[in-house]
């Protein structure tokens, strides 16, 4: 009897310990009763009623992806092409999540595929390209809004690609290297234009600065030029000067204009006017130096020696 007893208790604590339940963290379990819903446990120690309480569910409440296949779409101007989105979303309400639906995923995942394929067949091909932010969005706040029953919160839509038909592909492509081209010659033909803008205004400023110094040498040379025509009439204009103040006689000045006439008789000059005056002058010269004897640099002549007459008596 004892030993039934022993067993009986070892099977009560058997059960016991295995309808202890552990909920972890960012998890819950939905209870159910007698086949109702009775409660949902988060995460702590938990004792579950053996053969009356069942735990229906496991829901994890950390955030969650789903990666769409790429799936066909078609555009306003009849283009097909292929998309594939990423779904986060995170469940909120784990009530909700086991009763709202059979299979809240998959629910999910074609309510995203319609979704895409209403918006994306509202836009043209160019616009689809270019507008992935305002498709994001639009999912975005259609999903949420529809899966508040089903508990799930979706945080974001993003659209993962766009895939064209080859031959759109190629259309762009072609498009894209004649705006490249293009783009490049726009560019070039800019660099030359203003290469040669630049070569021109060197050339400009070349010759402005060549101007510039002509003019500055012209002006030095002629300063130069008036300066010593200046310092000469000034030094004759002293001399002049010098000659009243020593109060030369008429000699004197006719003797420099005697001296005059032979500076001008050493010049390159074929012919040479001499005025009357200076003749005149020339030939009171040379009879005042005839009979004065100034002015003649040729020697006496030396007059002979007599022999010397030889002294008889001495003989």
């Amino acid at each position: 009897m004892e030993i039934f007893f022993i067993v009986l208790a070892i099977i009560v604590f058997i059960i016991l310990v295995s309808n202890l339940k552990i909920v972890p963290q960012a998890t819950e379990y939905v209870i159910e009763r007698l086949g109702k819903y009775k409660k949902t446990w988060s995460a702590g120690l938990h004792f579950l009623i053996p053969v009356i309480d069942r735990v229906a569910k496991k829901v994890t409440l950390k955030e969650q992806v789903i990666d769409s296949p790429p799936q066909p779409v078609i555009t306003k101007d009849n283009v097909t092409m292929r998309i594939d989105t990423v779904v986060y979303f995170r469940v909120f309400d784990s009530n909700l999540y086991t009763y709202g639906a059979v299979n809240p995923l998959s629910a999910l995942e074609n309510l995203t595929a319609t979704t895409l394929r209403n918006l994306v067949g509202e836009l043209e091909l160019d616009d689809t390209l270019t507008s992935r932010d305002t498709i994001n969005g639009k999912m975005t706040e259609i999903l949420d809004s529809a899966t508040d029953q089903w508990g799930i919160k979706v945080n974001r839509v993003e659209l993962k690609n766009i895939i064209p038909p080859a031959e759109i592909q190629n259309a762009m492509e072609k498009q894209m290297k004649a705006e490249r081209d293009r783009r490049e010659t726009l560019l070039e033909a800019e660099g030359h234009k203003a290469a040669v803008i630049t070569r021109a205004e060197g050339d400009k400023q070349a010759m402005i600065l060549a101007a510039e110094g002509e003019r500055d040498a012209r002006i030095a040379r002629a300063e130069g030029e008036a300066k010593a025509i200046y310092l000469a009439k000034k030094a004759e204009a002293d001399g002049l000067a010098a000659l009243k103040e020593a109060c030369v006689d008429e000699a004197v000045l006719e003797l420099k204009k005697f001296e005059a006439l032979v500076a001008m008789s050493n010049g390159t000059a074929s012919k040479i006017i001499i005025p009357t005056d200076a003749v005149e002058m020339t030939k009171k010269n040379v009879i005042f130096s005839e009979t004065s004897g100034l002015g003649d640099t040729t020697k006496p002549a030396e007059k002979p020696q007599e022999p010397s007459k030889n002294d008889v008596c001495c003989d």
